[in-house]
């Protein structure tokens, strides 16, 4: 294996390993962060609605 084999290797390795993080970063950390928000949001409307309505 020559020099540029082995640094296409790298490249493609960090390559995945980057987006391999990523994944487990936004699976852990942004979509419950997003889920929570939107049901807190929900929540909120819902009893605005209830509070105008009685």
């Amino acid at each position: 294996m020559d020099f540029q084999q082995f640094l296409g290797f790298l490249i493609f390795l960090g390559v995945f390993t980057l987006g391999f993080w990523l994944m487990i970063f936004l699976i852990t950390v942004v979509i419950p962060y997003w889920l929570w928000g939107n049901f807190v949001e929900h929540r909120k409307l819902k009893k605005e609605a209830k509070r105008l309505k009685a």
